[in-house]
């Protein structure tokens, strides 16, 4: 028996499709994962540097992004804002935004000051607080937002005291007619008080940022092995057209 290999042009056309786009996607993917890469070194590298501290001068989000900072003035307790679908530890609850005004100026910086548990008996019942009156200094990390969450429906207006799903710098900024930094930082503590004050409702157990290496390494495994399939496929299946036809 005389064995052959024979292979149709739409075959040939569909594994060679497959197989470049499985290559491909598989090296996307470890491109997204050496990216990530990068990131953590760079997490490490400025979460070991000291705390900056912060002024009133704007400053662009790069440079400052996962860095330590501290920063003296007083909270606008007149502009809460709660940001709703943050669960923590299982639990429902809000992350409490609040406008923090820079000592000796006009600038502020949207401060995500930390976790509520939301009243599961009275859904729409804001939970208590309590805000630091006078001149603070506050700890915390920059960070770009506080996280996304689906929209679910219109958002409501920004306003003291909204309950929203996101929100962005520019948005607060207009809405309130502050000046702010192009920037959160959310908070891990305060030098007079710490991390948490007795009795504080606030929790700032804040997870650390995702970085995914090994999912996106996983993703690629996956695509390469696609393309390997597809190849498998195309000359098995050639093989055995190639056999069938002699006998």
């Amino acid at each position: 028996m005389r064995i052959a290999m024979r292979f149709r042009p739409i075959p040939v056309v569909a594994t060679v499709l497959l197989v470049a786009l499985g290559i491909a996607l598989g090296n996307w993917q470890m491109g997204r994962a050496e990216q990530k890469m990068a990131l953590q070194a760079r997490l490490a590298v400025r979460a070991a540097a000291p705390p900056l501290a912060l002024g009133s001068a704007i400053t662009p989000l790069a440079p400052l992004e996962f860095r330590r900072v501290t920063v003296t003035g007083e909270f606008a307790a007149g502009w809460p804002v709660f940001l709703d679908n943050r669960p923590m530890a299982g639990r429902t609850g809000f992350y409490l935004l609040m406008p923090f005004k820079i000592a000796g100026s006009d600038t502020h910086v949207l401060v995500v000051r930390g976790w509520l548990a939301r009243n599961m008996a009275e859904h729409d019942k804001l939970p208590s607080y309590a805000t630091p009156a006078g001149t603070v200094t506050i700890e915390g990390i920059v960070i770009a937002n506080p996280g996304r969450v689906m929209q679910l429906g219109a958002p409501p207006p920004l306003a003291p005291n909204a309950i929203v799903q996101n929100v962005e710098v520019a948005g607060f900024a207009q809405a309130s007619g502050l000046k702010l930094q192009p920037f959160f930082v959310q908070q891990t503590g305060s030098r007079q008080t710490g991390s948490r004050q007795p009795g504080e409702a606030l929790v700032r157990d804040w997870p650390a940022p995702g970085t995914g290496i090994d999912r996106h390494r996983g993703y690629a495994f996956q695509w390469y092995g696609l393309a390997a399939m597809a190849f498998l496929f195309f000359v098995i299946t050639g093989f055995r057209s190639g056999t069938k036809h002699d006998d």
